[in-house]
């Protein structure tokens, strides 16, 4: 492959020599586990084949590999787009995005024109998707492709029953980003965007970019029926909704049992609630247990700003050391017969699930939301008329936290086959760092792409491979 170019010698120890060589070495091996988990369940082809692309004439890359690239460089954990000109010509990346068969991704080594998308390409692509169309499409993708995962593992069939978990999580910016706004209640300047998940499959459903300052609940009960009905099309046959404090107004509570959708929230405390709970809030006679206790009290409330009353259930919580009790509250639209009180707050509890999703997007994908589009002020030695700036940036960063929310979906996938073959429980994180991340050096020989990794990994890949064989989109 040629001579050495570069001798660093450490001085810790004078028997080591660093030496660069121009061979097809690659740190991101595990781009290729993406991509057959992706071609698999056929997401980012028929994602791109529903999308318009508004270039027009010669183009280096295709969209299909350009939303590739978008994808996986934050499933692999690269956040920033200039990442892609750093890694522009890993082997394996090359061959993970590309449409082409073959070597051929790798037979113009080191061409600028056959490496990955630069970062300047990148945010074309973004203003591309930024059109009220294709957000559309790429946030309808979430759900299908969650879909085609179910089906690719349950026999080609839908869920029965899909709780989804509604929430609103805060997205913090640095600088100037129009409809970020500083947020008291977070400290923070935000954005404030609503995301939909679900416990049982781990999935991120629906995300929608809203303004920082935004109360929680705002645009949330059209974001959960447009939801809800889509999910019972591809995901499930009988669809319930899991929401925190923030959403259950009255125009949320009785929209969603306008619709017959169940649903369980949490409620906030107040001063009538306070006397309500009072008389349960005495201890159980006895020694209290050493690991705590949980008990529920049913009831009926209609708070003020309620247009009937509902079903409540006081949660008491007696943790171990604790001299006072702990209480909170749920309202629900089952009933008692349909879930009972014993049976609700386990169900509700399962919110901790959903939450970790949210956080682990938050953190192992960790969407870096930063498009500011400034407008020319001189052109040519003249000040140009004041115009009104366009929502443009706005959409453009929504674009980026649904590429963001793809990316979590892809390592997901991953990490479900992981978790099968593997028999244990992985963060995203943890599979990026044992799986995905892995050295590799790449071969071309008599039209075969040879790709050499440590054996111990290779123990592990083989066992990910067979379970993945099992993965296959089943059309609806």
């Amino acid at each position: 492959m040629g001579e050495s170019i570069a001798s660093i010698q450490p001085s810790f120890n004078r028997s080591i020599r660093i030496e660069g060589r121009p061979e097809r070495l690659s740190a991101e091996t595990g781009a290729l586990l993406l991509r057959e988990a992706d071609e698999r369940l056929g997401l980012t082809r028929d994602l791109a084949a529903k999308l318009k692309d508004p270039r027009r004439g010669a183009v280096n890359h295709t969209l299909t590999e350009l939303l590739r690239t978008a994808i996986m460089l934050p499933a692999l954990g690269w956040r920033d787009q200039d990442d892609a000109d750093y890694l522009r010509n890993d082997p394996a990346l090359k061959t993970a995005v590309s449409d082409d068969r073959g070597i051929t991704p790798l037979i113009d080594d080191g061409q600028s024109s056959s490496g990955l998308a630069s970062q300047p390409t990148l945010s074309r692509l973004h203003e591309a998707l930024s059109s009220e169309e294709n957000r559309s499409v790429l946030r309808d993708f979430l759900l299908e492709g969650a879909a085609r995962r179910l089906k690719a593992t349950n026999g080609g069939h839908r869920q029965r029953y899909v709780t989804l978990d509604i929430d609103s999580i805060p997205v913090e910016v640095d600088g100037s980003q129009p409809g970020a706004e500083y947020n008291a209640h977070y400290g923070a300047t935000i954005f404030h965007p609503l995301i939909a998940t679900t416990a049982e499959l781990g999935d991120i459903l629906d995300v929608k970019l809203r303004p920082g300052t935004v109360h929680t609940a705002e645009g949330g009960l059209d974001f959960i029926l447009t939801l809800v009905k889509a999910a019972k099309t591809k995901l499930c046959q009988v669809a319930a909704v899991r929401i925190d404090a923030g959403f259950p107004d009255d125009v949320t509570l009785c929209g969603l049992e306008g619709e017959g959708i169940p649903y369980v929230a949490r409620i906030k405390n107040n001063s009538v609630l306070d006397r309500m709970a009072e008389p349960y809030l005495a201890r159980p006679v006895g020694r209290p247990p050493q690991e705590g206790r949980t008990w529920t009290v049913e009831m009926s409330y209609q708070a003020a700003a309620w247009s009937t009353s509902r079903r409540v259930v006081l949660v008491i919580v007696e943790n171990p050391g604790d001299i006072f009790l702990h209480h909170f509250w749920l309202v629900t639209s089952w009933t008692k017969d349909e879930m009972p009180a014993d049976d609700l707050l386990p169900h509700y509890r399962q919110r901790g699930t959903a939450e970790g999703i949210f956080g682990e997007l938050m953190d192992a994908i960790s969407p870096a939301l930063s498009s500011n589009k400034r407008p020319k002020k001189h052109y040519r030695g003249r000040i140009l008329p004041h115009k009104k700036p366009l929502n443009l940036s706005f959409y453009v960063n929504e674009v980026r936290l649904i590429l963001a929310a793809h990316a979590y979906n892809l390592a997901h996938a991953v990490r479900s086959v992981a978790e099968t073959a593997l028999g244990s429980g992985m963060t995203i994180k943890r599979v990026r760092e044992r799986l995905l991340r892995v050295p590799s050096r790449i071969t071309l020989h008599a039209r075969r792409m040879i790709i050499i990794i440590a054996d111990e990994v290779r123990e592990r890949w083989d066992l990910l491979w067979r379970t993945m064989q099992k993965l296959h989109h089943v059309a609806s």
